[in-house]
């Protein structure tokens, strides 16, 4: 009666173990994202490309003090393949986002999430700051909720530069 239970036992733990080795990365949504400048970018447009977007709001006190890392790492990475997506949730006033992607000088793309269908998109997000980093074949490789690392964060980019 041992032999069977430490079969099976051993066949789940094989099974689990192969799940998580084998078990891809989940895509990215395929979603576009309307720019203040009223261009529209699609997941699609940025595959090949390492991208971070970036679910925010100007009354965000987190996403207010992570924005001067966020520009330093877009003006760092972006020689090398990375994108940053700031996208601006449902309840922020447009006025008030524009206002701020401009007297800070945002060199990024800025986009609206007026009707609350991108942050649907990636998961129903509703907590701000919630960061996304996508690899170039378009696979969210890490979630970030609030406040994360500087330094962990620099390898998962320079990891998926690489890649």
């Amino acid at each position: 009666m041992k032999k069977p239970l430490i079969a099976l036992l051993a066949a789940v733990v094989v099974g689990i173990a192969g799940w998580f080795v084998w078990h891809p990365a989940p895509t990215a949504p395929d979603v576009a994202f309307k720019t203040l400048d009223g261009k529209t970018i699609t997941m699609a447009d940025l595959r090949g490309k390492v991208v971070l977007v970036k679910f925010w709001a100007t009354d965000c006190v987190t996403c207010m003090q992570q924005m001067p890392a966020t520009v330093a790492d877009y003006r760092h990475y972006e020689p090398k393949g990375y994108v940053t997506l700031a996208v601006a949730m449902s309840y922020d006033k447009p006025g008030y986002v524009e206002n701020y992607a401009q007297t800070r000088k945002l060199p990024f793309p800025v986009a609206l999430d007026s009707q609350g269908k991108l942050a649907q998109a990636f998961g129903d997000v509703r907590l701000t700051p919630t960061a996304f980093l996508i690899d170039r074949q378009g696979h969210i490789v890490k979630r970030y909720l609030g406040e994360y690392d500087p330094a962990k964060f620099h390898a998962a980019v320079e990891k998926a530069l690489a890649g």
